[in-house]
């Protein structure tokens, strides 16, 4: 079982930063592969980012490439999402998950609770 904290979510102007967070609890974390998602208000939940265990791989949905930047640290049992350049756009719930089934992530199976993101213009 992991568990998965979110932290570093708010509210900023367009064109700010936010550095999201993710805390596992589990001394498996660099086992896993991790990822972002996010919903919006009255839209599905959507892949963001994710990272490999090492961190070697990476891979970003096209709307977040060259603004969003995924990284981990797996002695803190932690991974980031540090954000640039937001646009209203990006305003949702932001959720990270653990995941499994090679490279990418087949599934995603411990997920956070989420941190939400306000962007305002």
């Amino acid at each position: 079982q992991v568990q998965l904290v979110e932290s570093g979510g708010g509210s900023v102007q367009a064109g700010g930063s936010l550095r999201l967070s993710c805390a596992a609890s589990s001394r498996t974390f660099s086992m896993y592969p991790m990822g972002w998602f996010r919903q919006a208000p009255g839209k599905e939940r959507e892949f963001v980012s994710a990272i490999s265990q090492s961190g070697s791989r990476i891979i970003y949905t096209d709307s977040v490439k060259g603004r969003f930047t995924i990284s981990r640290d797996n002695a803190k049992n932690t991974v980031y999402l540090q954000m640039n350049s937001l646009k209203p756009g990006d305003t949702a719930v932001y959720y990270c998950a653990a995941g499994g089934g090679g490279w990418p992530p087949a599934q995603y199976m411990y997920w956070g609770q989420g941190t939400q993101v306000t962007v305002s213009s």
